[in-house]
């Protein structure tokens, strides 16, 4: 109307671009070291492919599982900011170790406490998201935060290939580099950042126990089939240390190794969103059946050569199987779990994945130390022809997950 100034379009809060930039910061300090960390250890460390399988399914596996007691901690205790601090604090003082390291037992040591950060933190820091975010700006809230993540996992590996090439592969000087940014993404979070207060508990009520019997009671089969097929998924699809070290097989140079997780990345980031949209309409079982197609796609390529145009091929469709399934696993365990119980839903999703991934992880190192590389993604495609025949089951049965 005339003479009435136009309404301003509402922006996120402050706090929310914040914790986006400290993810972005952090993403970049860790993938600095992951891109680099499996060549590092088989050829400076002269670590053996089974202690890299080992090393890595124990660290992701690592995260995985923290995760159930961070979330279930922070809803208790009801703050968020301090677990968050934890596990950010955790990940940046960790990156000494690695360039401090000259024995696979510290990168062990190294590799733990980074990914227990990032255990500790990962719950927390979503759920303080949503703490800040007005109740109709939640998804915009999210998609930036992880945007902003996104952007670290490619801005993290071009730094390391930047300065591989710009100092002769030392390892060590860009592990002490990696500190910077990890250090001010906790120092960002520290002052960038003040959680919302919330009004105490009334007199005489007690806080819920969200693993209590009764409660897990409420977890119905449907749910449990999601955590089998998402277990399964997980034992197909090992740790991507295995796809840098097949391209490595394949001449790529040391330097250029962080290209192999950018570009998955990249495939993985552009397809997310569409494949999520997409899940809203179309049968989750039938997605998830394509997903393992396109994964064992990738799994015939890798083994069948280690040219780098076979491998970059196989790495592309990891990468586009990623985007269709994972955001897809997500949605399919808020469908099946109570409302008031995702947090524990998800915690109990993620313990489980975390076991199947020490194990996927572990078993790929022994038949590639035994057997060779192309025998390790032969096992990968098996396992995803395991997923497939217990999808079909259920969906013959009329019982889907």
């Amino acid at each position: 109307m005339p003479g009435i100034p136009p309404i301003p379009p509402r922006r996120l809060p402050a706090a929310i671009w914040a914790l986006g930039f400290v993810s972005l910061l952090m993403d970049i300090s860790s993938e600095m070291v992951h891109s680099l960390l499996p060549v590092f250890m088989v050829t400076v460390l002269g670590t053996s492919m089974w202690a890299v399988g080992l090393i890595e399914g124990v660290a992701e596996a690592t995260a995985l599982i923290v995760k159930v007691f961070s979330g279930v901690l922070s809803d208790y205790w009801g703050r968020r900011k301090p677990l968050a601090v934890l596990g950010y604090g955790l990940g940046a003082a960790s990156k000494p170790l690695f360039a401090l390291a000259t024995t696979t037992g510290m990168v062990l040591a190294a590799r733990l406490i980074d990914r227990t950060g990032k255990g500790i933190r990962g719950a927390p820091r979503d759920a303080l998201v949503a703490d800040l975010a007005p109740t109709d700006m939640r998804g915009a809230a999210f998609g930036l935060r992880q945007a902003l993540d996104t952007v670290g996992a490619f801005v993290g590996p071009l730094l390391a290939m930047g300065l591989m090439l710009l100092w002769a592969n030392d390892f060590r000087a860009i592990f002490w580099v990696a500190l910077i940014p990890g250090f001010m993404a906790v120092a960002l979070l520290l002052f960038g950042v003040r959680e919302p207060e919330r009004a105490p508990l009334t007199k005489g009520v007690t806080r819920v126990n969200p693993i209590s019997q009764a409660n897990l009671r409420r977890l119905s089969a449907p749910y449990w089939r999601v955590v089998i097929i998402g277990a399964i998924f997980t034992l197909a699809r090992f740790s991507e240390a295995f796809l840098v070290l097949r391209a490595l097989q394949g001449g790529l140079p040391i330097a250029y190794t962080p290209l192999v997780l950018i570009g998955m990345n990249v495939i993985y980031a552009l397809g997310a969103y569409p494949f999520g949209k997409l899940s809203d309409r179309v049968s989750h079982s039938a997605l998830l059946v394509w997903g393992l197609l396109v994964l064992i796609a990738a799994d015939v390529l890798l083994a069948s050569s280690n040219h780098l145009s076979w491998v970059a091929a196989g790495i592309a469709l990891w990468g586009l199987h990623m985007a269709m399934t994972q955001g897809l696993l997500a949605t399919m365990v808020t469908d099946t779990a109570p409302s008031d119980l995702r947090g524990t839903a998800f915690g109990f999703f993620n313990l489980v994945s975390g076991l199947a991934m020490l194990l996927a992880s572990t078993v790929a190192g022994v038949l590639w130390d035994q057997l060779g590389a192309p025998v390790t993604f032969v096992a990968g495609a098996l396992f995803s022809l395991a997923a497939l025949a217990l999808l079909w089951r259920w969906r013959s049965s009329r019982v889907q997950p």
